[in-house]
C-alpha cells in the first residue's frame, strides 16, 4: 500500500545549496523598451539576445536543480512564489546574513503550512466520503461493523479464517468513492501476499472475517483507510475507499 511523505524540505535545502551560483544565467531579467531609432534602410536588424550558455558541469548541476525544483513545488500545487524574495533569501543565507526564519522556524512553518493546506483540500474529501457511507449502508446486502468498516458479499468461501498474524494472498480492485481506480492486482494480473495485519485497519478486520474462497466489496471509512494523510497522488487526504477483495489462500 501507499505511504507519502508529504513535504518538499529535501528539496528546498538541495536547491538553496546550489542555485545561488546559476541565478545569474537562469533568471531572465526585465528591461525597458529602448527608445525607438530610424535605421537606414538595408540596415539589418540585430536578434534578440540568447540565453547564457552553461560554461561547466555545475552550472549544469545547478540548472538541473533549479528544473528539478521548480517541478516539485508545481507537483505539490504551490504556484506564485516570490522568486525575488526566494533568490535574496538563498544568497543571505548562503552567505551567513541575516534571513526571515532560523532553520528551526523554517521547517517549522513549511510543516504547518502543507498541514494547512492537507486540512482544507481533505474536509472536501472528508464530507464527500462521509456522505458516501451514511447513503451506502442503507443499501441491501451492506453490513456495517462497530468499527463502521462496511463489507458486501459477493461470493463466500468454505475455507478458514485467517487470524491478524497469518500471511494471505489477495486479490484487489481499489477505487476512491467515484470510481476512480488507484490501484488493482487484478489489473496487474498479479495477486499480492503480505500479513494481514501488515495493511490499513479496514483490510485487517475484514480479512479476518473472511473465509478462504470469499469476496467481499470493502467500504472503508478513512479512519480505518490512511486517515488524515493522502497516500500516493492518486489517494487523497480523508479519503473513504472502496476494494473488492478475493481472499486466495493463508499462506504456509
Amino acid at each position: 500500500m501507499y505511504k507519502l511523505e508529504k513535504t518538499i524540505l529535501a528539496a528546498f535545502v538541495l536547491a538553496v545549496l546550489v542555485t545561488t551560483g546559476s541565478t545569474a544565467q537562469t533568471i531572465k531579467k526585465t528591461t525597458k523598451p529602448a527608445a525607438a531609432v530610424k535605421k537606414a534602410p538595408g540596415t539589418p536588424v540585430k536578434a534578440a539576445a540568447t540565453p547564457a550558455v552553461l560554461k561547466n558541469q555545475m552550472d549544469s548541476l545547478s540548472a538541473a536543480i533549479g528544473v528539478s525544483f521548480s517541478n516539485s513545488l508545481s507537483s505539490q500545487g504551490i504556484e506564485n512564489i516570490n522568486t525575488e524574495v526566494l533568490t535574496k533569501t538563498i544568497n543571505a543565507s548562503l552567505k551567513g546574513g541575516k534571513t526571515a526564519f532560523t532553520p528551526e522556524d523554517a521547517n517549522k512553518f513549511i510543516g504547518e503550512y502543507f498541514q494547512k493546506i492537507t486540512e482544507e483540500k481533505g474536509a472536501v474529501f472528508k464530507v464527500e466520503g462521509e456522505k458516501f457511507l451514511a447513503e451506502n449502508k442503507t443499501k441491501e446486502g451492506v453490513t456495517t461493523t462497530e468499527s463502521g468498516l462496511q463489507y458486501q458479499i459477493i461470493k463466500t468461501g468454505d475455507g478458514p479464517k485467517p487470524t491478524a498474524t497469518d500471511k494471505v494472498k489477495t486479490h484487489y480492485h481499489g477505487t476512491l468513492t467515484n470510481g476512480t481506480v488507484f490501484d488493482s492486482s487484478v489489473d496487474r494480473g498479479e495477486p499480492v501476499e503480505f500479513p494481514v495485519n501488515g495493511v490499513i485497519k479496514g483490510w485487517t478486520e475484514a480479512l479476518q472475517l473472511m473465509p478462504v474462497g470469499s469476496k467481499w466489496k470493502l467500504f472503508i471509512p478513512y479512519q480505518l483507510a490512511y486517515g488524515e494523510r493522502a497516500a500516493g497522488p492518486q489517494i487523497p487526504a480523508f479519503s473513504a475507499l472502496v476494494f473488492e477483495v478475493e481472499l486466495l489462500e493463508i499462506v504456509k
